[in-house]
């Protein structure tokens, strides 16, 4: 009797075992999926792919990397809003994770009870560039020219609702200055406006001015962040140039299902920030202009919580909606 209770037992557990759920196993189990929701050859899906293969190395499972564009970035973060919560399908965004929120009536998801945020990756100052031809070559000069012209300065940007618009609606409502937007297709034509005259300012990210300011053909104005980029070392910071309230870094996370296992997405931030350490990588991604970072699921969501609560306001000012 006591052997066949033993035996019962022994079956019990062993059925028990393997009717666990998968969260239960050790993380990674399978490889992990990081939905980009942006198409190829932008900075997230360049940054992706650099980390990609060393987290792999640090995971022990494959970490493959998927473009699933449009919608302004909604259709790839419902993909991961809505995916299987074992940790093993990921989102990678940049700002948009904070701004979408305020731009789109319908969200078919609901950012922060249906994601959790993982790690901080990386962010990137953007640089307020001019034409040659416009007068105003400091910020001073530029809120002075504003103010004594109003409704006859006016920005690119790379679309409605993009970071590179809403640098210039902060501009707008941090300087108190009256200057129109002007939008383009993406940020390569919004330049091309500004080198050809159509246009007199613009934020950009620093990739893909900075050839352009060394050559002369733009003034480089000032950048944004809370120090000067290695990479354009000449050129002031807002702080600097006294407007400390031009905020407009945009940063670059991962995050998971809100009902991953917390585990995953501590495990995850671990090494994300061990391999932005590692030499190869960290000069790689400051080449292109990024800050490497790396934080804790808890300070990116802080983080995540102050650009939320930033954007809001001057989107509603501003009176953007993208759908």
């Amino acid at each position: 009797m006591r052997r066949r209770s033993l035996g019962t037992a022994t079956a019990a557990l062993a059925l028990g075992t393997l009717a666990r759920p998968a969260v239960a196993q050790a993380w990674p189990s399978r490889p992990i999926r990081v939905i980009l929701p942006v198409p190829p050859g932008g900075g997230t899906d360049i940054l992706g792919r650099i980390v990609a293969p060393h987290l792999q190395e640090r995971l022990g499972q494959p970490v493959l990397i998927e473009n699933r564009a449009g919608g302004g970035m909604t259709i790839g973060t419902n993909m991961v809003a809505k995916a299987e919560p074992d940790g093993h399908t990921m989102l990678m965004i940049d700002t948009a994770i904070a701004v979408n929120p305020w731009l789109y009536r319908n969200l078919p998801y609901d950012t922060q009870r249906d994601l959790r945020p993982v790690a901080l990756a990386a962010t990137a100052p953007v640089i307020l560039v001019a034409a040659p031809t416009f007068p105003p070559s400091t910020v001073a000069e530029l809120l002075a020219y504003a103010r004594a012209n109003p409704g006859r300065v006016n920005f690119a940007s790379g679309g409605n609702g993009t970071s590179t618009h809403l640098s210039g609606e902060l501009l707008r409502h941090v300087g108190r200055i009256d200057i129109v937007h002007v939008p383009f297709q993406g940020t390569g034509p919004g330049v091309t406006a500004l080198l050809g005259g159509q246009t007199q300012i613009m934020f950009a990210g620093i990739s893909s001015t900075r050839q352009h300011v060394e050559s002369g053909r733009l003034k480089g104005i000032a950048v944004t962040g809370d120090a000067r980029s290695p990479s354009m070392p000449d050129i002031p910071t807002f702080a600097e140039a006294g407007l400390p309230e031009m905020d407009a870094e945009t940063m670059w996370g991962f995050w998971l299902p809100a009902a991953a296992p917390a585990a995953a997405a501590e495990r995850f931030a671990r090494e994300l920030s061990e391999v932005l350490k590692v030499p190869a990588v960290k000069e790689r991604v400051e080449s292109l202009g990024f800050v490497p970072r790396g934080s804790t699921p808890e300070e990116y969501r802080a983080r995540f919580e102050r650009e939320l609560a930033k954007w809001g306001p001057i989107i509603r000012q501003a009176g953007i909606q993208a759908g």
